[in-house]
């Protein structure tokens, strides 16, 4: 247009024909695409663009053509801008699954490709390892961590006649596994297979500037045709055309989610799409994973319950003697514990490890067990009857404790809920979210404890990967907007399912993130409160900006028609409305005096 300016002055005509030419070869990509919209269905905010752009080059207004292009392609830019990257979850699953199995044979040992497993399949798993298809445990025992299954951070203890499902990793001994089931029928394919699934079927959502157009151009249309009723000039149509350009369509809605979006990034949430950030704000059901969701996402000693002669100190010392060098999960739980409160804890010697059941020793000459009540009854059966009545006394995770053939106590694990959650709760109901579910592959029980605890209206516990995505769908399919939460491998399907998908960075990684819309991270889930306040806060300045602007250019729209605004003043008019809406839509990009999102 600069070159155009430079040409006008020296000659007119050479100037509009380079105009012209202009508006051709940049309308032409506009044209196109909104036409192929419209094949496609998509009656979207930038059909009366075209319309202006298309009648400028027959009436030869370059410049109100160009000045409708040039906002256009700008809106364009943005929306792109905050639309962002899409997800990669699937490939992230597929990099972490396992690509090489050990097939037993009778000649040895021999690698395979992961593929290649066969049903009956005799298979060597190694310490360290992935299990690549499920089967059950011929031989060996050892713990494996199953919590991109399941969520739950404990480690199952297996050993022969166990079931082990694909995705479990081999924490401690090498074991042999018969093959149920071919890699891909196992279940962490199963998972990869429910993201991918998930993410093909999530129906797009109407954006909010196309909802407004479905109404704002038909209106434009007969309002141009009026202005020919009434005077039969052309240059009257595209003077409306011009002005009815929905250029505060275009705009208004990218600048405030862009906003949004820079706003929720100084709070350190990720938004990873400008839609994500349009859905956010219109969830009204939220649906939470436990383990390091709501919950620190491991254990940690909740209680020590000493039996007289012994007292609290001198128990966990004990315990956190003989389980010192334990590779178990409570052992060093124990350990931490002991250490955290300042305690001496002794050198134990003859320390026998039982793998999943117990640790036993000696620590400054005294015989001490530490595990499972039949692990510490087995080893010190004097002390039977006094576990037992400890054990009836109350429930939960625990491990019991005998000295020198006496019961001694138990010390009881918990994972413990973060703080501030009955405070979340509540603001989420103010915001509208008028139901909320904990799903956990946790049990029943303890699910239950938790959720009526925090003040979630519903819980479900034992849930696997696709029983979460069911419910899920169960939601939507009621005409909830449903917002997910989670951190573990086994919540990315539930995440990809759901309107809005939000993931803890500081547990899941990669791959639960990469299934989310949105990252938290920093490791505090009441976040979620504040970005969807931030959510409903830029699609609310942009419907006020929308409004506004639409507004401007009605009125405009039927001075236009009257002949009193011809092309060229009407698209400056319009460029001087886009400036007030953009305007208006930083605002959402603006912290609030008063409060904290």
């Amino acid at each position: 247009m600069l070159l155009g300016g430079a040409l006008w002055f020296r000659d007119r005509t050479l100037a509009d024909h380079f105009w012209l030419t202009a508006l051709v070869l940049t309308g032409a990509p506009v044209t196109w695409r909104t036409l192929r919209g419209m094949f496609a269905g998509r009656f979207a905010a930038d059909v009366v663009a075209m319309l202006a752009i298309v009648t400028a080059v027959v009436l030869h207004q370059p410049i109100a053509g160009l000045v409708i292009v040039l906002m256009q392609t700008g809106g364009e830019l943005l929306d792109a801008y905050a639309e962002g990257r899409a997800s990669e979850a699937v490939r992230a699953l597929e990099a972490a699954a396992p690509r090489v199995a050990h097939r037993v044979q009778a000649d040895g040992t021999v690698d395979i490709d992961a593929d290649q497993i066969a049903v009956g399949d005799l298979l060597l798993v190694r310490p360290g390892e992935m299990v690549a298809c499920d089967g059950i445990v011929e031989d060996g025992q050892s713990h494996i961590e199953v919590s991109r299954l399941t969520g739950e951070p404990s480690p199952e203890f297996v050993i022969a006649g166990s079931l082990v499902r694909s995705g479990s990793v081999n924490q401690e001994s090498a074991f042999r596994l018969r093959a149920t089931a071919i890699s891909s029928d196992s279940l962490y394919a199963k998972i990869v297979e429910l993201v991918r699934r998930a993410q093909a079927d999530k129906s797009p959502i109407q954006r909010l500037a196309d909802r407004y157009a479905v109404w704002f151009t038909p209106i434009t249309l007969v309002v141009c045709a009026i202005a020919w009723w009434l005077s039969g000039d052309s240059l009257r149509v595209l003077a409306v055309l011009v002005v009815a350009t929905p250029c505060p369509l275009i705009l208004a809605t990218p600048v405030a989610i862009i906003g949004g979006i820079n706003r929720a990034a100084r709070h350190q949430i990720v938004v990873r799409t400008g839609g994500a950030l349009e859905r956010i704000g219109s969830v009204d059901a939220a649906v939470f994973d436990k383990t390091g969701t709501l919950t620190i996402g491991y254990p940690e000693v909740s209680e020590v319950r000493a039996v007289a002669p012994f007292d609290e100190p001198t128990l966990l010392a004990m315990a956190a003697a003989v389980e010192h060098h334990s590779g178990h999960l409570l052992a060093r739980t124990t350990v931490l514990a002991a250490e955290a409160r300042g305690l001496k804890v002794p050198e134990p010697r003859d320390v026998v490890e039982a793998p999943g059941r117990g640790v036993s020793g000696v620590v400054d000459g005294r015989r001490v067990a530490v595990g499972s009540l039949s692990y510490v009854a087995s080893e010190q059966p004097s002390a039977t009857a006094a576990l037992a009545v400890l054990h009836e006394a109350s429930s939960g995770l625990r491990a019991f404790v005998a000295i020198d053939g006496v019961a001694a106590g138990e010390i009881r694990y918990a994972d413990h809920t973060r703080e501030g959650l009955p405070a979340f709760f509540a603001r989420l109901r103010a915001l509208g979210v008028t139901r909320t579910l904990l799903l956990s592959g946790d049990r029943e029980r303890n699910v239950a404890e938790i959720a009526r605890t925090l003040g979630i209206s519903e819980a479900r516990g034992d849930m696997l990967p696709d029983q979460k995505v069911q419910v899920v769908n169960d939601l939507l399919a009621e005409g909830h907007k449903v917002l997910m939460t989670g951190d573990g491998t086994n919540d990315a399907p539930a995440l990809s399912a759901a309107t809005v998908g939000i993931a803890l960075a500081a547990h899941g990684g990669g791959i639960t993130a990469e299934a989310a819309d949105i990252v938290l991270l920093a490791d505090d889930v009441t976040r979620v409160a504040d970005v969807i306040a931030i959510g409903r806060q830029a699609t609310r300045i942009a419907r006020q900006s929308i409004i506004a602007g639409l507004g401007l250019s009605a009125a405009a729209m039927v001075v236009a028609s009257l002949g009193y605004i011809p092309p060229t003043v009407g698209a400056l008019i319009q460029e001087a409305i886009d400036v007030a809406v953009i305007l208006n839509a930083l605002r959402a990009g603006s912290e609030s005096p008063s409060e904290n999102p």
